[in-house]
């Protein structure tokens, strides 16, 4: 398994000491448990959405990218989701971590400080270069869409 530094740094230091730092909380874990920084709890209604702050940035390398993606249980128990997943962090992006949560749920929500509230996966990033062509070479699928393989 590849390990990949990533710079670490809490934007109020006083304010972190009482959080975890982003861990694995397994050895084959790919996602990084992240905990909320709020100053007070959160109520997050039925359809509501909050971009919960996390108290920290990082440094990503070149070449990869940090996903924010939800973290199972919260999705599946309560209805808890990351809106735009998997949200993207740029390799030059320098700013507090933030997330986005939405209730797809049908009862408030409460988030309290420290809670875990999503997971950080580190990824290597491809770019691509645009080529022109006239024409797309032919697939058996062809243009066929969503549903288009069936049930």
């Amino acid at each position: 398994m590849q390990e990949i530094v990533l710079d670490f740094t809490w934007l109020d230091e006083a304010a972190g000491k009482d959080l975890p730092l982003p861990h694995y909380t397994s050895a084959y874990a790919s996602g990084m448990d992240v905990a909320a920084a709020l100053s007070e709890p959160l109520a997050l209604a039925p359809g509501a959405i909050a971009l919960v702050p996390s108290g920290f940035a990082v440094a990503i390398p070149p070449g990869f990218e940090l996903q924010v993606r939800p973290r199972s249980g919260l999705a599946i128990k309560h209805g808890i989701t990351v809106v735009n997943a998997p949200g993207t962090i740029d390799a030059d992006y320098r700013g507090e971590i933030k997330v986005g949560l939405i209730n797809l749920g049908k009862t408030e929500y409460r988030i309290q400080r420290g809670d875990r509230i999503a997971q950080l996966v580190l990824a290597p990033v491809a770019r691509a270069q645009i080529r022109p062509v006239a024409q797309l070479d032919t697939t058996s699928r062809g243009s066929g869409g969503f549903g288009h393989s069936g049930r």
